[in-house]
C-alpha cells in the first residue's frame, strides 16, 4: 500500500474483518515523537472543545454516544458521559501521531517561518501598506513562496525541515509491515526504510526475514519468468529463438564455480581454493609434502636408516678383516671408497623427506648425483680392473704397466669430476628452488623443491645411466674370466638390478604428482643402492662373519 493511506479508521470497522489486512505492507512517511502530544490527546474533550464539530463527530461515532444538543436516532438514551480517548482500541484511534499528522505539524510550522521571515524583509526595507495598496496582499504571497523554497529549521523533535530543488520535502520512508493480533489491533512492524537523498544516493533497505505474511501466502516470491531460477553451482544458459529471460540452468564446467542464483557464467576459485563437490562455494587447499608424520615418510626413513646401519656393519667388519684375501681381493681401497659412497647414498634419501627448505633443496639433488657417481666409478674401476688384470697375465702383455691403484683412482675421480661439473653448472644457472604448486592437484597445496632446470636434472640422471651401463657392459664381458676373485657376476647383477630400478623410475616418476614423485624418487634411490649393496657386499659378508673358515687363499681358489 502507497503512504496515502491509513489503515486507523472510524466506526466502519467495528464489524469490518481485519484480518484480510494481516500482513500487508505499506510505505509511511517517517516521524518522530513530539514532546506533549500524547498528554494534549488525552485532554481531548467535547466540552472544552465546544467550537470544533469535528471533535464531536469523532467521538459520537467513537463511543457510540449521542452528546447533548444532537438529535438523538438509535442512540436513544446512550447519552456520552466521562468516555476517555485512550480506552479507544489503535483501530479506531492512535495516541501516537501518524505521519499524515507530522507532515501537517512540520507545514504549519513551515508557513510561520516563511511568514515570519517575509515579514522581517518587508519590516527592514520599510515598505509601507498603503503605497502598495491592493497589490501588497499579492506581494505578500510571492514572497511567501520564495521563503518556503529555501526554508529550514530543526522541529520539537529535532528533525531538520527543509525541501530540495523540486519543493519537495526532504524526508524518508519507513516500510511498516501491518500485524493483526486476535484482538482486531494493528501492530506497526518496521521491517525497512528508504533514506533521503538524490536518486544515486537513496538506499532501500528490507528486512526480509521480519516480515509477517498473511496465511494465504507461502512467503516465496511470485515467478515472472518462464524459467526456474538457475541455483548456485549451475548458470544460465539461453534458450535459442527465444526470448531472453527464457533459459535452462546447467553444471557448471569442472573446476569452477557459482555462488549466486542465476548467473550467466561460473567462475574459478581464488588461487590455493578448490571447488566444492556442488560447485556452490569454494574450499581453502590443504598443504601436503613428503613428512615424517605419515606413515610413507616414516616408512621410507625407517628403510634409509635401516640400509644405513647394515652398509656401516659391513664397512666395519672389512676394516677389520683387512688383512683377509676376500678383502684384499679386487682392490681394498676401491671396495672402502664403494661401501662409502653407499652408506653416503642412504643417507641422502632422508633429504628428500620432510618440509622441502631452501638448504635441503640446493643438497638433496646434488648429492644424490656425486655420491652416486662415486659409487658407479667405483664399480667401473673395480670392474676394468678385473679385466685388466686378466689380460695383463698373458705372456708379452704390455697391459701390466696399467694394473694398480694409479688406474683406479684416476677413473673413479675422472668418472666423479665429469657429475661434479655438472652438478656446479646446474648450481650456477638454474639452482632448485622451495616451491608451492598450487595446479598439480585439485584439492592440495604441495610443498616441494622445483628442480629449477629439468635439463640439467635429467642430465645427472643421464649421465648417471651412462655409467651404470657402462659397469653392465664391462662386467657382463667378465663374467666367465677364470678367475676365484673375479666379482664381475656380482656386479653384472648388481647393474642389472640398479638400470631395472632406474628404468621403471622414469614414467613412474612423470605419472605421479605431489609428494608420491618425491617418494618414488627416495625408494629408487633405496632400492638401487641396496642392489648394489646386496649383490656385490653380501656373499663377502657372509664368508667374513658366518663362514670365516673359507676366507683363506687356497679355499677361495677352489670356488
Amino acid at each position: 500500500m502507497v503512504g496515502q493511506i491509513e489503515l486507523v479508521s472510524f466506526a466502519y470497522q467495528r464489524t469490518w474483518n481485519t484480518d484480510i489486512l494481516n500482513g500487508a505492507l505499506s510505505f509511511t512517511i517517517r516521524s518522530s515523537e513530539l514532546p506533549g502530544f500524547e498528554p494534549f490527546v488525552e485532554n481531548i474533550n467535547p466540552s472544552n472543545t465546544k467550537e470544533d464539530g469535528f471533535i464531536r463527530d469523532v467521538w459520537e461515532h467513537s463511543f457510540m454516544c449521542s452528546l447533548p444538543n444532537t438529535i438523538v436516532d438509535e442512540v436513544q438514551n446512550n447519552f456520552c458521559t466521562e468516555e476517555k480517548i485512550k480506552t479507544l482500541p489503535g483501530t479506531l484511534f492512535e495516541m501516537k501521531m501518524t505521519g499524515h499528522s507530522y507532515s501537517i505539524y512540520n507545514a504549519i510550522y513551515a508557513v510561520a517561518y516563511a511568514l515570519h521571515a517575509a515579514t522581517s524583509y518587508r519590516l527592514k526595507h520599510r515598505i509601507m501598506m498603503d503605497r502598495r495598496g491592493p497589490k501588497s496582499h499579492i506581494l505578500l504571497l510571492q514572497q511567501l513562496h520564495y521563503y518556503l523554497k529555501i526554508v529550514s529549521f530543526n522541529n520539537s523533535a529535532g528533525d531538520q525541515v527543509s525541501f530540495d530543488h523540486n519543493g519537495e520535502l526532504v524526508t524518508g520512508f519507513d516500510v511498516i509491515n501491518w500485524v493483526i493480533s486476535s484482538n482486531e489491533s494493528f501492530y506497526r512492524v518496521k521491517v525497512g526504510w528508504l533514506n533521503p537523498g538524490t536518486v544515486s544516493e537513496q538506499t532501500f533497505t528490507i528486512n526480509e526475514d521480519a516480515i509477517t505474511w498473511h496465511r494465504w501466502f507461502n512467503q516465496t516470491q511470485p515467478l515472472s519468468l518462464c524459467s526456474e531460477n538457475c541455483n548456485p553451482g549451475t548458470r544460465k544458459k539461453v534458450k535459442e529463438g527465444e526470448p531472453f529471460c527464457c533459459y535452462i540452468c546447467i553444471p557448471c564446467s569442472e573446476g569452477k564455480i557459482s555462488e549466486e542464483q542465476d548467473i550467466n557464467d561460473c567462475y574459478n576459485c581464488e588461487a590455493g581454493k578448490y571447488p566444492s563437490k556442488s560447485q556452490d562455494f569454494c574450499i581453502p587447499k590443504t598443504v601436503t609434502y613428503l613428512s615424517y608424520e605419515e606413515y610413507l615418510g616414516i616408512s621410507l626413513a625407517f628403510l634409509a636408516l635401516l640400509f644405513s646401519l647394515m652398509t656401516a656393519l659391513m664397512f666395519g667388519a672389512f676394516i677389520k678383516h683387512h688383512n683377509t684375501p676376500i678383502v684384499k681381493a679386487n682392490n681394498r681401497n676401491l671396495t672402502y671408497s664403494l661401501l662409502f659412497s653407499l652408506l653416503l647414498c642412504f643417507l641422502s634419501a632422508l633429504l628428500f623427506i620432510g618440509c622441502p627448505q631452501k638448504v635441503t633443496c640446493l643438497l638433496r639433488q646434488i648429492t644424490f648425483g656425486i655420491v652416486f657417481s662415486v659409487a658407479l666409478s667405483c664399480v667401473l674401476a673395480k670392474t676394468i680392473t678385473v679385466v685388466l688384470a686378466f689380460m695383463a697375465t698373458k705372456p708379452g702383455s704390455r697391459l701390466r704397466r696399467l694394473v694398480g691403484r694409479r688406474l683406479a683412482n684416476s677413473i673413479v675421480i675422472s668418472c666423479s669430476l665429469i657429475q661434479i661439473y655438472i652438478c656446479a653448472m646446474w648450481l650456477i644457472n638454474s639452482p632448485p628452488f622451495p616451491n608451492a604448486d598450487i595446479h598439480s592437484l585439485s584439492k592440495k597445496i604441495v610443498l616441494e623443491c622445483n628442480e629449477g632446470s629439468v635439463l640439467m636434472f635429467y642430465s645427472v640422471l643421464g649421465y648417471l645411466g651412462f655409467l651404470a651401463i657402462a659397469c653392465f657392459s664391462v662386467a657382463f664381458f667378465a663374467r666367465k674370466l677364470p678367475d676365484s676373485f673375479n666379482e664381475a657376476k656380482f656386479i653384472t647383477f648388481s647393474m642389472f638390478v640398479f638400470c631395472s630400478v632406474w628404468l621403471a623410475f622414469v614414467p613412474t616418476y612423470l605419472s605421479s604428482k605431489g609428494k608420491y614423485s618425491v617418494a618414488v624418487e627416495t625408494f629408487s634411490i633405496l632400492s638401487s643402492s641396496a642392489g648394489m649393496l646386496g649383490c656385490i657386499f653380501l656373499p663377502k659378508f657372509y664368508i667374513i662373519v658366518l663362514r670365516p673358515q673359507m676366507n683363506h687363499r687356497e679355499l677361495l681358489r677352489r670356488i
